[in-house]
């Protein structure tokens, strides 16, 4: 039985009955919402980290194109093991465009468990 998670729910809110920021058991859940942080935060977002985030909204108006899908592959890439590659090892990354749309598929392996998950990640402004 795996140990008890406990971690900050993203994004960040109050629990009003308990009167204390809301926590996210579901370490899997938790997982995704750090990756979920890194690829939709622009560089330059973050004060302190000027340098976090892979920034997939600005390429949402990328032309759709193979050379476009591979540097967005090699960007989700290289942002989840520079920020994430202690929790997560990013085995496969997929990306499609449509109708200004930006489709990505992400399949990781959770290193602490070993659990093998993907997550579908539509991006849009």
């Amino acid at each position: 039985m795996p140990a008890r998670f406990e971690g900050f729910h993203y994004p960040v809110a109050v629990d009003g009955a308990l009167g204390r920021f809301r926590k996210e058991s579901d370490y899997q859940a938790y997982v995704v919402q750090l990756i979920k942080q890194v690829l939709l935060t622009a560089p330059g977002e973050r004060v302190n980290r000027p340098d976090f985030g892979a920034g997939l909204r600005r390429l949402v108006f990328s032309p759709s194109s193979r050379e476009t899908a591979t540097l967005l592959q090699a960007t989700v890439f290289q942002s989840l093991d520079r920020w994430l590659g202690s929790i997560i090892k990013v085995d496969r990354v997929d990306a499609s465009f449509e109708n200004g749309r930006l489709d990505v598929v992400i399949a990781y392996t959770l290193k602490a468990r070993g659990d093998q998950e993907v997550l579908n990640l539509e991006v849009t402004l």
